[in-house]
């Protein structure tokens, strides 16, 4: 394999890798994206969870005033 060869054989393996690489990176993003939109929810959940728990702290807070 002459010089040549070689060069043009190391610039095929460049470009394979590089268009490897964007695919790569257009993934992770793609994978960020969705991991954000699932933290987005998470905490919507957890929020409605909380006033849930408050309001259920409220009424035994009442309950127990009445008791009282």
């Amino acid at each position: 394999m002459n010089i040549d060869e070689r060069i043009e054989a190391l610039t095929m393996n460049l470009e394979l890798a590089m268009k490897d690489i964007e695919a790569l990176t257009a993934k992770t993003s793609r994978d960020i994206e969705g991991l954000q939109a699932l933290a987005r929810q998470d905490g919507e959940n957890i929020r409605a969870l909380v006033r849930i728990a408050e309001i259920h702290e409220r009424r035994l807070t009442a309950l127990e005033g009445d008791d009282q």
